[in-house]
């Protein structure tokens, strides 16, 4: 087996939270070794990451739009990408334990989408920032929506830090904090992102909880363009197996909706041994 198909083999064998992490790890080492091979030969790749980072003027914005969301693919730091995809593995994990993977994916996306929107916002409605041209770069926004959506949805899961159980609603205050304060002292822009993901987290998580996926259009969006780009792939259509489906998961949505409404009166840890089960294999279905 050669080592292109061990690669491949290995990264089949994860899911969709270790390959995201997979996929940053790997993009933030490449630029790194093809610097030192282009320092080596006397070049320079300085500039290519413009093609990808999220600047702060609109006006690069209207021609480069993939920058939306490619700039969260890439980190400046060690430092930057390790918290990063700590605190992602963490709280994804426990997304992935009760919810589809579509909706740790509508949330992730959104919320780097969301953060770039408000780093720009903020770049040119703020006199503050009036004169200075910036660019973002980092997946921070989307670790943020993740972290606040499972802070409110089950705030007092608790996390191991080190010897300590801390309950998950004070990790994301203290970074949401850190991130206010930090405004005027480094960073703005970056700081602003984070704060527009943990923005979108909530608010993704209390309509949510109302019934209303309003993150699906993401996935819905990649859907299409993955099928626009696939046309020799058709859907095979099966009415009668359609219409039972749409029947169970009518039933099921039932009392999903009575648990969700039991979380949202009294928390998660009101839910009883069952309620948790059932809840976990309807959010695997």
């Amino acid at each position: 087996m050669s080592l292109k198909q061990q690669i491949e083999r290995s990264f089949s064998k994860l899911n969709v939270l270790e390959r995201l992490i997979a996929v940053m790890v790997v993009l933030f080492i490449l630029p790194l070794l093809i610097n030192t091979l282009l320092f080596l030969f006397n070049s320079s790749a300085a500039g290519w990451l413009r093609f990808l980072e999220l600047s702060a003027a609109i006006s690069e914005l209207i021609y480069k739009p993939w920058t939306l969301i490619s700039y969260g693919f890439f980190h400046g730091s060690f430092g930057h990408i390790f918290w990063n995809m700590l605190l992602l593995y963490i709280s994804g994990g426990l997304m992935l334990n009760l919810f589809k993977t579509k909706l740790l994916l509508n949330t992730f996306f959104v919320g780097i989408i969301a953060g770039g929107l408000v780093y720009i916002g903020s770049y040119n409605l703020f006199p503050a920032f009036h004169g200075t041209k910036s660019a973002l770069i980092g997946s921070s926004a989307g670790v943020m929506a993740v972290l606040v959506f499972m802070a409110s949805y089950m705030p007092n899961s608790p996390i191991r830090v080190f010897v300590f159980s801390i309950p998950i609603k004070y990790i994301a205050l203290f970074f949401i904090f850190l991130d206010v304060i930090q405004i005027p002292a480094s960073n703005a822009g970056g700081h602003l992102a984070h704060l527009g993901g943990a923005a979108w987290g909530y608010i993704y998580q209390r309509e949510f909880l109302k019934g209303n996926d309003i993150g699906a259009w993401f996935m819905r969006f990649i859907e299409q363009l993955n099928s626009f780009f696939s046309s020799s792939k058709k859907p095979k259509r099966q009415k009668r197996k359609k219409s039972t489906k749409t029947t169970t998961t009518r039933i099921n949505q039932q009392k999903i909706d009575q648990i969700l409404d039991k979380i949202a009166a009294s928390g998660y840890e009101s839910l009883t041994k069952q309620e948790k089960e059932y809840l976990f294999r309807a959010g695997k279905e």
